[in-house]
């Protein structure tokens, strides 16, 4: 039997147990990154199409029940909605729910740090792919103080202690790669845990599809640098594989969407801010949630709805966006 099934978790079609959901708590962003983002913005969402944060705690509490576990805020930028610790501290009194992540860019932890983590939330992960300023502006097509706020919030991040403490870099052919090995070399020192992520086309990042880097290559590179080894990362819910120099405080992971599909492990679903429950990131298929939540406020039957739907795999295809399930861009979905 598939779907929901009281007892035994949730599970989907293929067997895959699911209890990891990323919910995306808004569609905006502060930054335009080049992959992530068309630099004029997007449609955005109407504020009173969001779900409140009461509604998100509602369909948290019911998959809770069902088995979810794990939940991570993602955005765009999650941080740029107002009084995000209040969401998550209505998460973090779910019984049931042992981690709460944060997506970020970072900008605004400085302002916000202290109360996520005291609302309950233990880790965040950081999008960073660059380590220089100037670089900062092209990639991020915002002014280089973006870069200055962005670094001082991974201080604050380490400082608050939000921990591991994850950086995403998307790996981009001629415009970062360069800096894969100095990236690295931070995890000797520093307890960063630096995962180099495949680019993932979209309908806005094609013109992006020949600056698309293998991480073959770039472990190969970095086994020019040290004694790199298979090693077994920090806690987390993601699909990285980790590799670690000896008596380096971080560790140095891989995304491979690409070049080694990993969806036979897959383990997670999606809600974005309007309400849909989006089975695969690059899918077609989501099941409203909003509709039941606001007229009878049950949302298992569409949860088992979901299930029953979610694909075996993604159909992602360089330098096409085919496979993509429809996305202008990742931020519409918080990647």
């Amino acid at each position: 039997m598939t779907g929901v099934q009281r007892g035994a978790g949730m599970k989907d079609q293929f067997g895959r147990r699911i209890d990891y959901l990323r919910i995306s708590v808004t569609d905006k962003c502060n930054l335009r990154c080049t992959y992530c983002m068309p630099v004029e913005g997007l449609d955005w969402i109407d504020r009173a199409e969001f779900l409140t944060y009461e509604e998100i705690a509602s369909v948290v509490r019911q998959m809770a029940g069902q088995g979810l576990r794990r939940i991570r805020l993602t955005g765009g930028e999650p941080l740029v909605r107002r009084d995000l610790p209040d969401l998550v501290r209505l998460l973090s009194e779910i019984p049931q729910i042992e981690d709460i992540a944060i997506s970020t860019n970072a900008i605004l932890l400085p302002q916000f740090g202290s109360d996520l983590r005291d609302a309950g939330a233990s880790r965040v992960n950081v999008s960073l792919d660059t380590l220089k300023r100037e670089r900062f502006r092209d990639l991020a097509r915002r002014p280089e103080r973006f870069f200055d706020a962005t670094m001082e919030g991974i201080d604050a991040a380490e400082r608050l202690g939000f921990s591991p403490l994850k950086i995403n870099t998307v790996l981009l052919k001629g415009l970062n790669e360069d800096e894969v090995e100095e990236f690295a070399e931070i995890t000797k020192k520093r307890p960063w845990h630096v995962r180099f992520i495949e680019l993932m086309p979209t309908g806005d990042n094609l013109h992006l599809s020949e600056r698309f880097l293998s991480t073959d290559s770039v472990l190969k590179r970095l086994r020019a640098i040290g004694d790199l080894r298979p090693a077994a990362g920090p806690v987390g819910n993601g699909p990285a594989t980790y590799f670690q120099f000896a008596g380096a405080a971080g560790t140095v992971g891989v995304i491979t969407p690409l070049s080694h599909n990993y969806c036979d492990r897959c383990n997670r679903m999606r809600l974005t801010a309007d309400g849909k429950l989006r089975t695969c990131l690059f899918g077609t298929h989501e099941v409203d949630l909003r509709a039941p939540l606001r007229s009878t406020g049950d949302v298992l039957p569409a949860v088992r709805e979901a299930l029953r739907g979610k694909p075996e795999r993604h159909l992602l295809q360089l330098g096409t966006a085919r496979g993509s399930g429809g996305l202008r861009a990742l931020s519409q979905v918080g990647g």
